[in-house]
């Protein structure tokens, strides 16, 4: 069942009341960041609150796991806009423990896609097109290996402004502690 009318009858009932009213900003980060972070359910309101961040702070760009896998796919392209169009000065990646990324394992997830009727055929071309679905869906061992590696994707992007600081961070989920793991301030 959808929850789509449920969402719709309380959306009308929201703007009917104003409630949008304590939300109002523009669209330039008032902090001057941009985060990636991931899509984790846990994150959507612990990650702000732990940063004393409120609404119209930040752009926050998630993605599984806070990964970038390609240099040059929408993630990558969300930052640079963050930084050469609404005025983000810092990037912040911060992956988290407990991440469901670092449990993927792909073969089951094509399991799964062939279980919701995703035909074998269409995962042969995929194959054949030369997309590496192994690769592709690939999780990750380890998260501060992880949010290093797309904090180097950043850094070393050839589209990167060298001034702006690109910091790593692992957030646990449950307290809302973030570890350091790269000072972009010592790195440019």
């Amino acid at each position: 069942m959808s929850m789509l009318n449920e969402i719709l009858d309380y959306n009308k009932k929201f703007v009917q009341e104003e409630e949008y009213e304590q939300f109002i900003t523009t669209k330039f980060p008032d902090k001057k960041m941009v985060i990636l972070t991931c899509m984790d359910t846990r994150l959507f309101e612990l990650l702000p609150k732990s940063m004393n961040l409120k609404n119209g702070d930040v752009k926050i760009v998630k993605s599984a796991g806070a990964v970038i896998n390609h240099p040059f796919g929408g993630i990558m392209r969300s930052l640079i806009v963050a930084i050469y169009e609404l005025n983000a000065d810092e990037v912040y990646i911060i992956g988290h423990h407990d991440c469901g990324m670092s449990a993927i394992e792909p073969q089951k997830i094509l399991e799964k896609m062939k279980t919701r009727g995703i035909a074998e055929e269409t995962i042969d071309m995929m194959r054949y097109s030369g997309v590496n679905l192994d690769e592709w869906l690939r999780g990750f061992d380890n998260v501060t290996e992880s949010v290093r590696h797309s904090v180097n994707m950043v850094r070393n992007h050839p589209l990167m402004d060298i001034n702006v600081p690109i910091h790593g961070l692992v957030i646990d989920p449950t307290t809302g502690k973030l570890d350091l793991v790269v000072d972009g301030n010592e790195n440019r």
